[in-house]
């Protein structure tokens, strides 16, 4: 192990540690240190303050719990361009949320060590989880364990005086967490994909209805012209029938007419001859 990894563990031992006891620590373990150089860099140490101390002992005790954070954070911070005002809202009010419950889980892990934290130090811990939300060297920082004061949101920072020790590495998680920000994006596809989905069955279903109802015209009418075809074709078969007796009356008559003619003609020729005999006498 080089010099640099045993101050990197040094000083975050150390930096977790009783903060009363810190001054005490350092100096013992400078001395403890086999190195000269070491040695030095050891007593360089400043003493966190009491804020910054909170964010260690949280970092070191539930460093799978804040390192899903940050990496959801991380997450976050790349997808901002991806989404949309409503969703960037909702997400801001969850980061908001999430900052004051790890807070809140950092203070009563220091409580439980004995110390008393106030409600100006509760509120620098949060200021300083939420810089780290926004900021990968914030993040860096407060993943390191080894921070030596407290952090701003919107404040700029240098990470070789705000750790001690070496500068840190950027934050892992310690266990992968899931994909938040890719998931909601893949829902809100999923989602308009559905909206389309249901308005093309809506303008099916009107489509459907409007060919229902044209068949059911369609089936009214055909059923209306079989009808008067079918009356049509009575009346065309009694009209032949009628045209047929028309022709028998008229031929009869006809046979009437011709006989009527001949018997008008002979009694015709009778009265001319009885006219004729009535002058002879």
């Amino acid at each position: 192990m080089s010099d640099a990894d045993d101050l990197d563990d040094i000083a975050a031992a150390l930096y977790s540690g009783p903060p009363e006891a810190f001054i005490a620590s350092r100096n013992t373990r400078a001395k403890e240190a086999g190195d000269r150089g070491l040695a030095e860099r050891i007593r360089a140490l400043r003493k966190p303050t009491v804020a910054a101390w909170v964010v260690n002992v949280f970092a070191r005790e539930r460093s799978g719990r804040l390192g899903q954070a940050l990496q959801l954070a991380a997450e976050l911070r790349d997808a901002q361009e991806d989404l949309d005002a409503s969703t960037l809202s909702q997400l801001g009010r969850q980061r908001r949320a999430l900052t004051n419950q790890l807070a809140a889980e950092a203070a009563a892990l220091a409580s439980s060590q004995g110390a008393r934290v106030t409600d100006a130090t509760l509120e620098a811990v949060r200021q300083t989880i939420s810089a780290a939300f926004f900021d990968q060297g914030a993040a860096s920082a407060v993943a390191s364990g080894r921070l030596v004061h407290d952090l701003e949101p919107t404040g700029s920072f240098d990470l070789d005086v705000a750790v001690g020790g070496g500068r840190p590495s950027s934050p892992v998680a310690a266990e992968p967490v899931t994909d938040e920000v890719g998931a909601r994006r893949e829902r809100r596809k999923a989602e308009r994909a559905l909206r389309e989905a249901e308005k093309s069955h809506e303008r099916a279903e009107r489509a459907r209805r409007r060919a229902d109802e044209e068949a059911q015209e369609a089936d009214a009418r055909v059923d209306r012209l079989a009808t008067r075809v079918a009356e049509l074709e009575d009346e065309l078969a009694q009209t032949r029938e009628d045209a047929a007796q028309a022709q028998q009356d008229a031929a009869s008559a006809s046979n009437r007419r011709e006989r009527a003619v001949s018997e008008t003609s002979a009694a015709v020729e009778a009265v001319d001859d009885a006219r004729r005999a009535l002058d002879e006498l």
